[in-house]
């Protein structure tokens, strides 16, 4: 893990989230953003950090297009795990470029600090493009879909969930997305929320929203700053159901248009 620290420092610290940063209904036959952190500390406190984020994004015709959203974080103290998770949505979208369009999507993630060992979740829905402008865009999106996570325990918060470390769901997710142009194109904002509740248990739901900004610099290359909160509220006994982590970097990201 030290190793792979000191090639991520001499490769330069570039750590932001950029999920929101990839449109779909560009114009564009592919897209792709990635960034790379890490920290390596020795001494009176030992800790190493490694985050990776790539996304990427294909649309080789209007009828349809393929996104992907990955992400991997590692953190130790005195040799001691503090984070150890992965993050990977898809979606196959139909027609994207209408006002209305449908799309199908699956997740996959774990937790360690959640003490999530493995979720899927797998669904349908429709995405609406409130505002379409070059320098504003505003989306909406309904969809269903059914979730499996098998958590490292079988003792919950709720008393109810206790006696078996898998815990299945149908959901319905409500998610809001914006992307906007600042200051004469030399700012960026942008922010995206979902709300997810179960439909078959009323305690059983998480939401999440995160917002950030971009300073373009240099042929793709941005100074970031982003912060993200999430609440589940169906977790382990004595796992704290909020997290909130605010990140500051630099981002590449490459687009190619089409013919």
């Amino acid at each position: 893990m030290r190793i792979i620290c000191c090639i991520i420092l001499f490769c330069g610290a570039l750590n932001n989230r950029l999920a929101a940063q990839i449109n779909e209904s560009d114009t564009l036959l592919f897209q792709y953003n990635t960034s790379l952190g890490g920290n390596l500390q020795s001494g009176n406190l030992k800790a190493a950090a490694v985050r990776l984020k790539a996304d990427l994004s294909l649309a080789p015709s209007p009828q349809w297009a393929f996104k992907t959203q990955n992400s991997y974080r590692y953190q130790e103290f005195f040799e001691r795990k503090a984070d150890n998770d992965f993050y990977s949505r898809n979606f196959f979208y139909l027609w994207q470029h209408r006002r209305v369009y449908p799309f199908a999507m699956t997740f996959v993630s774990t937790n360690f600090r959640r003490k999530i060992d493995f979720r899927y979740f797998a669904g349908i829905g429709a995405t609406w493009q409130i505002v379409r402008r070059p320098r504003h865009t505003v989306k909406a999106a309904l969809s269903g879909v059914h979730e499996s996570t098998r958590f490292a325990g079988s003792v919950y918060n709720y008393p109810e969930y206790d006696g078996s470390d898998n815990v299945d769901t149908w959901r319905a997710t409500w998610w809001l997305f914006g992307k906007h142009l600042l200051t004469g194109r030399h700012l960026r904002l942008y922010y995206e929320t979902f709300v997810q509740p179960s439909v078959q248990r009323g305690n059983n739901f998480r939401w999440q929203i995160e917002t950030g900004l971009e300073w373009p610099v240099w042929k793709g290359l941005s100074f970031t700053v982003s912060y993200i909160f999430t609440h589940e509220n169906v977790v382990i006994r004595n796992i704290t159901p909020d997290d909130g982590l605010l990140t500051f970097g630099i981002a590449f990201n490459r687009k190619v248009k089409a013919n």
